[in-house]
Order: structure tokens, then sequence, then C-alpha cells
């Protein structure tokens, strides 16, 4: 298989795979991805997380603004900058975003065992050390940006 092949084979799979385990989420794929960004990078402003989501300023609030509400988020004057806030995650948001990755690491540790022998095992283990390698380079490698953003 040619690497272009791959690519797209690689693409497609894990796309699916990615989908197939959301399907244990009990709150929206956008809350759950501004508390993954606030647990994974610290507190940061709203343009921050809209940059990062590659959505626009106005809907990165909204989430917000529900995060806020369901007290997952708090939100607290910018310290260098006081037109901004600063949003941090409460405890209450890592506890609710503990249940959400757990939820989906139950699911997909079950299809593991499941499905796949203890050979196989081994296989997909053997493969995150690479997985992650890519995941790396193309988050730290800069692209051109897409035409509107």
């Amino acid at each position: 298989m040619d690497d272009a092949r791959l690519a797209e084979e690689l693409r497609l799979t894990i796309g699916q795979l990615v989908r197939a385990v959301r399907t244990a989420d009990t709150m929206p794929p956008g809350e759950a991805s501004v508390l993954g960004y606030l647990d994974r990078g610290g507190p940061m402003t709203a343009a921050d997380i809209a940059s990062r989501r590659g959505v626009s300023h106005q809907s990165a609030t909204k989430t917000v603004k529900e995060l806020v509400g369901q007290g997952y988020v708090r939100a607290e004057p910018h310290p260098l900058d006081g037109r901004k806030l600063l949003l941090r995650l409460t405890a209450a948001g890592s506890d609710r975003l503990a249940q959400e990755r757990g939820r989906r690491a139950e699911g997909l540790g079950g299809a593991i065992d499941e499905v796949l022998g203890p050979g196989e095992r081994e296989t997909l283990a053997a493969a995150l050390p690479l997985l992650a390698r890519l995941t790396t380079h193309l988050r730290d490698t800069p692209r051109a940006r897409k035409p509107g953003r």
C-alpha cells in the first residue's frame, strides 16, 4: 500500500473509531472538548479555545457560558488584560470530564477484550507510539491556514 492510500485508510479508520467511541458520551461534543482543552492546557480565554477548536469566538463563548452555568468552568478576570476573562476548569468540571473519559475507555476496553486476541493486542500496543509520533508531528508542524480562518 502506498503512503497516500495508507494515509487515507488511517484517516478513515481512526475517524470511525473516534466516532464509535464517542457514542458513549452523555454531554455535547463541544462541551467535552472545551473541558478537555482546559484540563490539558490549563486556564485560557474563550479566544484561545476558539482557536484550538477551529470554531468562531461566538461559538466558543456560547459553549463556555453553558459550562459556567453548569458549574464546570469558572470565569475570572484575566491577570494581564482586564478586558478578557480567564477560564478555569472547576473540580466539578474535572469530575464530569473524568466520567466522560471513563465511559469512552470502558467501551473501547470492552471492545478490545471482545474482539482482539493477545497477539493483536500486542500489535495494537506496539502501534500506539507510532500514532503518538504522527499526532505530535501533525500538531506541531505549521500548516497553511484554511480559507476563512
